[in-house]
């Protein structure tokens, strides 16, 4: 399964920060149908990502009902993303 989307870099200023990418509400519906073939605990999927021409595996974690991906310094640094900056998400979902 592949979606993508665009969103927002937001930042989160937990215990350990990170930032992150919010999955619309549409695609996180579809993911969600998913979820129960793919997760592996605490609702998270697992997912290859593509930002411009970065790639990288992670998983999404589950936020509100819906779905958030985390952006890892390095992914950050290579596309030169900075909170605010508006990217384009590519999920790919081994199903």
């Amino acid at each position: 399964m592949d979606v993508e989307f665009s969103g927002e870099v937001w930042f989160w200023r937990g215990p350990s920060p990170y930032h992150f990418v919010t999955v619309p509400e549409d695609e996180s519906a579809e993911l969600q149908a998913t979820s129960a073939q793919v997760t592996y605990g605490w609702g998270m999927i697992p997912v290859e990502v593509r930002i411009g021409s970065t790639r990288w595996t992670t998983s999404l974690f589950p936020k509100d009902g819906g779905y958030v991906v985390p952006l890892k310094d390095l992914v950050r640094n290579a596309e030169r993303i900075d909170v605010g900056d508006k990217v384009t998400v590519r999920l790919a979902v081994d199903v």
